[in-house]
């Protein structure tokens, strides 16, 4: 097997793994939101995003982009200087709970003013509330951004994709039938956040993944915090990228439409979950590609990633951009269904970040961290300039033109940059093939004006949509081989005979 279908294996067998734990996350996470929605008033439904979004900017900079360095750090220090890991992971976790305790008073402070700015009182009490967790998420993400650099997957899908969401939605529901306040949907979120760092904790000291070590090397640190800060401004601005509408709609529009816009934009958010899944692992295995040299195999890489990860998110996209009123009722009910064209112009946002792959992902990996940082105050300010625009007008449809055209400028810009730095883009012919079929099919569908009452009168149309559409895929020639030596790999790991499917296989490549 050649490196490029070993490095690919790798982070197949992790993909599988995190996706299985992100949908069982989104899931109970969807059930959460859509309990709360059903169970308050859409304008508290509002102060609950209201209150999070802020609570996850002051996350981004309580952590000093350690989320997204971290993993490459350590597989790069595994890779060149291995007797320096034990210091970098304790140096990070010393940083982090100084920089979160700072953040969540300052958070409780400033609480007031903040809830002034969106003009909703409600939101006071609710940030001094989840402030307290703040601590907690940071240590989290830290801890599991450590394990990524090792390889790891445990952490991430035990303790932040089934431990917290289940533990959350259980608490959701006991206090909707004890009849509790509002305010009980925040306390019970510090209450799951805590309880899973600390299951978190004695999980990495009983495997002995590392030590928690309260130590600081002054060079370690400068060093990773330096290559970090812009990733944190990254991070800031990813959120202020993403939040923006939700945000801008508060202050426009108040937390009612807040509310009804967030029905659309959980969903839209399915459309990145293999991206996601796929990236979870790509990050060391890519590391370690680019600092042994090797860009022709990760490029490759970076192609066939970007193949299979569109094919997968194609059944999510189409059900969504085709039928958006009847995947909003299914999740949140009818009072919601105002959001659709919303949902439609989202999914398209997202499913273009989808279709350029994980651009940012390999600039990171590359060292270009300053790059990622002014991508995205470029894309963020275009998006704080539409969203003032569009909001006042448009209302929801103004927010998600402004939220997609954003993901679109800066996905351009991260492609562009990656392939000037080390020439690496996901167009081989056998992604545009598939492409171009999509894009025709979709076409054709969105042209017939199908009208179904609910999700399941759209099955039919997806499954014959994606018959013909994977018919024209094998006809078209557009299987790599190291799809099939993925397949190979599968089979075996699985003790399954897929010998139908590869006698298909090896008629059309």
């Amino acid at each position: 097997m050649s490196e490029v279908s070993y490095a690919l294996q790798r982070i197949a067998q992790g993909t599988g793994i995190i996706f299985a734990g992100t949908v069982i996350s989104m899931f109970f996470g969807f059930l959460s939101r859509a309990v709360i929605a059903r169970y308050f008033p859409t304008s508290e439904y509002g102060v609950v995003n209201l209150a999070l979004t802020v609570l996850s900017i002051a996350l981004v900079i309580a952590t000093l982009g350690f989320g997204n360095s971290l993993p490459r750090e350590v597989a790069f220090y595994r890779e060149k200087e291995s007797s320096k890991l034990d210091a970098l992971i304790s140096t990070a976790l010393a940083i982090v709970p100084v920089s979160s305790l700072v953040l969540t008073v300052a958070l409780i402070l400033g609480s007031e003013s903040i809830a002034r700015f969106f003009n909703e009182e409600r939101l006071a009490q609710a940030l001094k509330i989840v402030a307290l967790a703040l601590p907690f998420s940071a240590l989290i993400g830290t801890v599991i951004s450590i394990s990524r650099g090792f390889g790891r997957v445990r952490e991430q899908v035990y303790f932040q994709n089934i431990i917290y969401p289940t533990a959350f939605l259980a608490f959701i529901v006991l206090g909707v039938l004890l009849n509790f306040s509002f305010t009980y949907v925040f306390l019970a979120y510090v209450l799951v956040q805590a309880v899973t760092f600390l299951a978190l904790v004695f999980d990495v000291l009983k495997v002995g993944l590392f030590s928690f070590k309260i130590s600081v090397d002054l060079k370690i640190g400068k060093g990773l915090i330096v290559f970090s800060i812009p990733l944190m401004l990254t991070g800031i601005l990813g959120f202020v990228m993403t939040w923006a509408d939700t945000l801008m709609l508060g202050y426009y529009k108040g937390s009612e439409v807040v509310g009804i816009y967030n029905a659309a934009v959980p969903i839209a958010r399915l459309l990145p979950i293999f991206l996601n899944s796929a990236g979870f692992l790509y990050a060391p295995i890519a590391s370690q590609l680019y600092a042994q040299g090797k860009l022709g195999e990760l490029k490759r890489v970076y192609q066939i990633l970007t193949k299979w990860v569109f094919l997968l998110t194609l059944p999510i996209f189409s059900v969504m951009f085709l039928f958006p009123e009847a995947s909003i009722n299914f999740f949140f009910g009818a009072r919601y269904v105002s959001a659709s064209r919303a949902l439609q112009i989202l999914s398209l946002g997202f499913m273009f970040h989808t279709f350029l792959g994980l651009n940012g992902m390999s600039l990171l990996v590359a060292g270009e961290s300053s790059f990622i940082m002014i991508a995205n105050l470029v894309s963020a300010l275009f998006n704080v300039v539409l969203n003032a625009s569009l909001i006042p007008v448009y209302g929801i449809e103004g927010a998600a033109i402004a939220t997609a055209t954003s993901y679109f400028l800066g996905n351009v810009l991260n492609s562009l940059r990656l392939y000037q730095k080390t020439k690496i883009h996901p167009f081989s012919w056998n992604y545009v093939k598939p492409l171009i079929i999509s894009f025709i099919l979709l076409g054709l569908i969105r042209s017939l004006n199908l009208k179904v009452p609910s999700i399941w009168h759209a099955v039919p149309v997806l499954v014959v949509f994606l018959g013909v559409y994977f018919f024209l895929i094998l006809i078209s020639r557009s299987i790599d081989k190291e799809d099939v030596e993925l397949l190979l790999a599968i089979e075996k790991k699985l003790g399954i005979d897929l010998e139908i499917i590869k006698k298909i296989l090896k008629k059309f490549v």
